[in-house]
């Protein structure tokens, strides 16, 4: 079973790269800010088939949220929201390493994109 802590941990990466890639269009001369939004698994055991789809829409909906409307308080938008979101939900799916969830990616994405990403697809053969 998955746990509260290290699904806070992979989700707080995810979030830090889109708040990062976001901080990166800013001027120079400006402080960087990350935009960190939790997901939480409460509730979910990411076993279960129908639980890691519902955990997998979360973070699909946090990445995209902290890539688009993430720029509150004066925040320069991304320059790619689109390349940001791939990248936060990248990062999630590969430091949670579920298989329910790798599969649930790669249902929308190639084996090449996920190897782009790093996420290591042999935890689908331990299963």
């Amino acid at each position: 079973m998955f746990t509260k802590t290290s699904a806070s941990a992979f989700i707080a990466t995810a979030a830090a790269i889109a708040g990062a890639l976001a901080a990166d269009s800013a001027v120079a001369s400006d402080h960087k800010v990350t935009v960190a939004l939790h997901v939480s698994t409460q509730g979910l055991d990411l076993s279960q088939p129908a639980d890691a789809r519902t955990f997998y829409t979360r973070l699909e909906n946090a990445a995209w949220i902290a890539c688009t409307r993430g720029n509150r308080a004066d925040l320069v938008p991304v320059d790619n929201p689109k390349r940001c979101y791939e990248d936060s939900l990248g990062s999630a799916v590969r430091t949670a390493r579920q298989p329910l969830l790798t599969q649930i990616y790669l249902g929308t994405h190639t084996l090449q994109e996920a190897a782009l990403q790093g996420i290591d697809t042999r935890v689908l053969a331990s299963k």
